[in-house]
């Protein structure tokens, strides 16, 4: 059995959902579950329109909502050609838009949006996307099961970016899916979406839907789990910025971890967990180029003399200064610096310490104003907004001499402020101003990829 995971772009059309029917319909043999996100743009137009109705502005999100109602029919009416199927489909797509306006118009006489609210709301793209899916391939003949994700993916109360609960997901999934696949049934699912114990519609986070399906082949034991999106890989830069990047064939989970947390975009970075302790394969396909073999995450990977293998950019990062002269030498000051952060459950990504200074980066600043006025209490903080972690990433990094010397090289004309060695010590990791990502990413990758390294792992990409 395996996973087969589409993201929006690869379902944003009905050209686009047939050739994902064809890359499931050759797959079937191995047993494929099929897990969907919403359609392209979806999400972010469920959203808006929330947002919107919270502002008061109720004919701007009901015309979101109808467009959104428009694209989805036209989808359908071009994907699936049984009359009385579409007839059916129809109504219960007037349906959930009907349910949508509602939702909204009390978000607008109410003035409250909630997370929960927004959660149902921003859930139904995947829901639609499943449904329409589903008669896609029953539409090819392929004996096919909706399954819906919120009966089996049991997470907690946090709305927005709820935290599954894995020993109470793999008896549910077991449950509902083993006699579905022991029945021959082709199983579609949602990703992205789950269910609080009570039955509460929830959201795993932006991206969410690779998590899901993660999920869903670690608790049932697949043998890999495949990922469609719109790139050929895992690259070794982001190319839109480096246009001229290449793919590469294998990396290792703990590589792609990091890449992955600091900004790659290719995956989510919470697909690699339930895939690393299953130690199940993970591989990134191009399901508009279907023939790219893609990239391949592996526990061990083979040995390779590549000591960098990627660099990843995160934008929107503030650092946090927190300096106390009263705190030298004193045991406590980072259990108090934390304390805080914890309390306002805001995640740091990079940390430096000095004797009597700490800079720390966050991504998220909901919670700022709240976090600065408790260190305050016993420290001096200064923030420094608009800047960009740059993470180098590389297995033997550690063991390759003269890896900061060109790093530093390359980024010779940029001011670097902070500076942080992964524990891992598979990553160098720097923060820069913003506005000179493009030009560091570039510089980096001309550094170590130009020309491309004439080793095994690495493959050039035509255009």
């Amino acid at each position: 059995m395996i996973m087969m995971k589409f993201g929006g772009t690869s379902l944003e059309d009905a050209r686009s959902m047939k050739n994902a029917i064809q890359l499931v319909k050759r797959e079937l043999p191995r047993t494929p579950i099929v897990v969907v996100s919403a359609i392209a743009g979806s999400t972010n137009t469920l959203l808006s329109a929330g947002t919107l109705s919270l502002d008061g502005k109720l004919d701007q999100a009901t015309q979101q909502l109808n467009d959104l109602h428009e694209r989805h029919v036209l989808l359908l009416e071009n994907l699936v050609e049984t009359r009385s199927t579409v007839q059916q489909i129809l109504m219960d797509l007037k349906r959930r838009f009907e349910e949508l306006k509602n939702l909204c118009t009390g978000i607008a006489i109410l003035g409250e949006l909630s997370p929960r609210s927004l959660d149902a709301i921003s859930s139904v793209g995947e829901r639609l996307s499943s449904m329409i899916m589903t008669e896609g391939f029953k539409e090819e003949g392929i004996g096919t099961e909706l399954a819906d994700a919120r009966s089996f993916m049991v997470t907690d109360e946090h709305y927005g970016n709820a935290m599954p609960l894995f020993d109470e997901i793999e008896e549910r999934a077991k449950s509902k899916l083993n006699p579905l696949i022991r029945s021959n049934k082709l199983v579609v699912t949602q990703g992205y979406i789950g269910a609080t114990r009570k039955g509460v519609t929830t959201t795993l986070g932006r991206g969410g839907s690779d998590y899901s399906a993660a999920i869903i082949g670690s608790v049932l034991g697949a043998q890999e789990i495949q990922i469609w999106t719109d790139v050929d890989g895992v690259m070794t830069a982001d190319p839109r910025i480096v246009p001229e990047a290449s793919k590469l064939k294998v990396i290792s989970f703990k590589e792609a971890s990091e890449l992955a947390y600091f900004g790659a975009k290719v995956l989510h970075p919470s697909t690699i967990l339930p895939a690393v302790r299953k130690n199940i394969p993970v591989i990134v396909y191009n399901s508009k180029r279907p023939e790219s073999s893609g990239t391949r995450i592996v526990d061990n990977p083979p040995k390779s003399n590549a000591a960098v293998k990627s660099i990843a950019s995160k934008r929107g990062i503030t650092v946090v200064n927190i300096q106390s002269t009263r705190m030298l030498m004193a045991y406590g000051f980072l259990e108090s610096i934390f304390s805080v952060f914890g309390r306002h459950k805001t995640p740091v990504d990079l940390v430096s310490t000095s004797e009597v200074a700490v800079s720390l980066t966050i991504d998220n600043i909901t919670r700022l104003e709240e976090i600065v006025h408790d260190l305050r209490e016993f420290a001096e903080v200064t923030l420094y907004e608009k800047k960009a972690i740059l993470c180098i990433v590389g297995e033997q990094m550690h063991t390759t001499a003269g890896i900061a010397d060109r790093i530093f090289h390359a980024l010779r004309d940029i001011n670097v402020m902070m500076i942080s060695q992964g524990a891992s010590e598979i990553n160098m990791s720097l923060v820069i101003d913003e506005h000179h990502v493009p030009e560091a990413v570039r510089g980096l990758h001309k550094e170590f990829f130009e020309p491309v390294p004439e080793l095994e792992i690495f493959e050039a990409v035509s255009p």
